[in-house]
């Protein structure tokens, strides 16, 4: 049986949020929670992902329609809410690259091929 991973599988991630926030609607000064699902519901007004800093900085959270979103990976939010990837490229540190020829990211962010071999078609060294 072959399985396959999709987009969707995306949404099981969650965010360590790198700095606590004080949570100033509690009397008694307590921190929110320092996990954050992907996904997980926001307001843009007062929200938990509003620029906030997390996995030790490899993620951005903002609050996009409702939901909160990392820029740095989100290829339908990539770099700030609403702006979308186009076909073959990902979101990687929050810029669209199309993977498929770019010998630093290539199949996938941060997937660098070795000096000298170029990236065709999501492989490096495809054509050798």
């Amino acid at each position: 049986m072959t399985s396959f991973i999709t987009e969707d599988a995306e949404d099981y991630e969650e965010y360590v949020i790198d700095t606590p926030f004080l949570n100033t609607r509690s009397l008694r000064g307590q921190f929110l929670a320092s996990v954050v699902k992907k996904g997980t519901h926001c307001e843009v007004s007062s929200n938990i992902c509003n620029g906030v800093s997390a996995n030790n900085g490899a993620s951005r959270l903002f609050c996009c329609k409702s939901h909160c979103r990392n820029v740095l990976q989100d290829r339908n939010n990539c770099g700030m809410c609403g702006h979308k990837c186009r076909f073959g490229q990902l979101c990687c540190g929050g810029k669209c690259i199309n993977v498929g020829f770019n010998d630093l990211h290539c199949g996938k962010c941060n997937k660098a091929c070795d000096s000298g071999v170029k990236c065709e078609n999501g492989s490096c060294g495809y054509a050798s």
